[in-house]
C-alpha cells in the first residue's frame, strides 16, 4: 500500500487522539482480517470469598502506570490531556444502546456501573534513537519509523461485590450484540464502527476478553483497532491501541503486551 505524506501529516497531528472519534479521516485505508475468537483468563470469585470494595479514583489513580515503570515508553496522565476525550459516560452518545459498554471501553470509561475511573496514555519511545542522528542523515525509512509508535488509552474501573464481572459480562454481551456496527458521538463529531468482532485476548488477570473495531476513516476506506478488557480482583481495566503509521500501511492497532502486563501486574 503506498504510504502518502499526508498520511504522515495526519499521524503527526492525530498521535495523541485515540478515541475513535478523533481520528476520522486520518488513515489511509487499512481493511484487515477477522480476528480470532474471544478468551478468558482462568478463574472467577468464589461464592464464600468476602464480598469485594471498589477502590475511590484517588486509589485507581494510584494504580495506573508511571513514568518509569514501562521500559521503552512514556506515560501521560488524564489520556494525554486532550480535551476532545469524553470525561463521563454522558458525554458518548451511541445509537445502540446494546453498544455503550464496548464505547465506554473504548474511550477507557467505565464498562460497567460506576462512574469512578481513572485513565492515562502509554506511549512508545523511540525518542532516544530518534536524537542520534543528524537531520542530513535521516532517511525517509527513519521518518516512517518514527510514525511506528503505538499508543495505548488505559482506563480502570473498580466495582463493589460483583460489579467487576458484571461489567466484563457487559463488555462480552455488548460485541456478540454490536457485530454488525455501531455509531458514537462526542462533542461535534461521529465516527461509525462498521464490524465489530472477538479476537484472542490475553489471558492476563482473572478474566479477559479483547474484540477488534473496524472503524470507518470518513470515506478513505476502514482500520482496525484492538481493544482488551481484563479483570483484576474488583478493578476492570480497558486498552485501547493506536497506531496511525501501521494504519497508514494498510496495517491494526495492537495492544502492546507489555502495557497490558506491566498494568495488570501492579493491580494484584
Amino acid at each position: 500500500m503506498k504510504r502518502s505524506s499526508g498520511a504522515r501529516l495526519c499521524a503527526t497531528a492525530a498521535v495523541g487522539a485515540l478515541s475513535l472519534v478523533l481520528i476520522t479521516g486520518c488513515s489511509d485505508e487499512g481493511s484487515k482480517k477477522d480476528s480470532k475468537e474471544s478468551s478468558k483468563g482462568s478463574g472467577s470469585s468464589s461464592s464464600s470469598a468476602p464480598a469485594a470494595k471498589a477502590l475511590t479514583a484517588a486509589e485507581l489513580e494510584k494504580l495506573l502506570l508511571a513514568q518509569g515503570e514501562v521500559k521503552g515508553y512514556k506515560v501521560e496522565a488524564g489520556g494525554a490531556g486532550d480535551a476532545s476525550l469524553p470525561k463521563s459516560k454522558s458525554a458518548v452518545k451511541v445509537d445502540k444502546a446494546a453498544c455503550e459498554p464496548l464505547v465506554y471501553a473504548i474511550s477507557a470509561l467505565p464498562p460497567g456501573d460506576t462512574d469512578v475511573s481513572a485513565r492515562n496514555t502509554v506511549t512508545e519511545d523511540k525518542s532516544a534513537q530518534a536524537g542520534t542522528k543528524s537531520p542530513e542523515d535521516i532517511s525517509e525509512s527513519d521518518l516512517e519509523d518514527a510514525f511506528n509508535i503505538t499508543t495505548t488509552l488505559v482506563g480502570l474501573s473498580s466495582y463493589e461485590g460483583d460489579g467487576a464481572e458484571k461489567a466484563m459480562k457487559a463488555v462480552t454481551d455488548s460485541v456478540t450484540a454490536c457485530s454488525g456496527g455501531f455509531s458514537m458521538t462526542s462533542g461535534s463529531e461521529t465516527q461509525k464502527a462498521t464490524k465489530v468482532t472477538s479476537a484472542k485476548a490475553s489471558g492476563l488477570g482473572e478474566e479477559s476478553a479483547a474484540f477488534t473495531v473496524v472503524a470507518d476513516m470518513d470515506g478513505e476506506g476502514t482500520a482496525d483497532f484492538q481493544v482488551e478488557v481484563v479483570r483484576s480482583g474488583s478493578t476492570v481495566a480497558t486498552f485501547y491501541g493506536i497506531n496511525l503509521g501501521a494504519l497508514a500501511k494498510g496495517g491494526n492497532s495492537e495492544v502492546p503486551a507489555a502495557v497490558s502486563q506491566a498494568q495488570v501486574a501492579k493491580l494484584k
